[in-house]
């Protein structure tokens, strides 16, 4: 039964970290790009929707099931054998809770700045300086929860692969 638990608990972390993981990479190299050249309001009022849109539960789920899942299988991992496949387990953890700090500490203050905005209510000048004070700190941590999520991922998945062969 606890190989049946180890085993789902697993599965489902790197299912979850994968899909976390591909969600911020694509956001990474396809939205950010396709924003650079849109105009100041347009841009704040996609980011104002997109990001009052991802607060749902399939977002939800995705994003905190990694976490608790890959918590699951470090400790589930640990309790089995500490050996290459647990210390590569807690790597992805720690990593997938750098993320997540990131985005609770980063990114959300910035979008909460952003949707208490009445964009019909700001000159060009004000919009020119709003999306300033946007548009680079947010791209820049989402950039480095990307990189956190990636490598999450990676190691979560090579922990797999390693705790199968042995």
């Amino acid at each position: 039964m606890e190989l049946l638990l180890k085993n789902t608990s697993l599965f489902l972390a790197v299912f979850l970290t994968g899909l976390s993981a591909g969600l911020f990479y694509a956001w990474e190299v396809s939205v950010i790009p396709g924003t650079k050249f849109i105009s100041d309001k347009n841009y704040l009022e996609v980011m104002q929707s997109i990001n009052r849109a991802i607060l749902n539960p399939g977002f939800f789920i995705i994003f905190l099931g990694s976490f608790l899942l890959l918590l699951s299988s470090t400790f589930l991992q640990y309790r089995a054998a500490v050996n290459l496949s647990f210390w590569l387990l807690l790597v992805a953890t720690v990593t997938y809770l750098i993320c997540m700090g990131v985005t609770a500490f980063g990114n959300v203050p910035l979008n909460q700045g952003l949707d208490s905005l009445d964009l019909n209510k700001l000159g060009d000048y004000d919009l020119i300086n709003q999306r300033n004070s946007f548009e680079a700190p947010w791209n820049l941590l989402h950039t480095f929860r990307t990189v956190c999520a990636v490598v999450s991922f990676a190691a979560v998945l090579l922990g797999t692969f390693l705790n199968q062969i042995r």
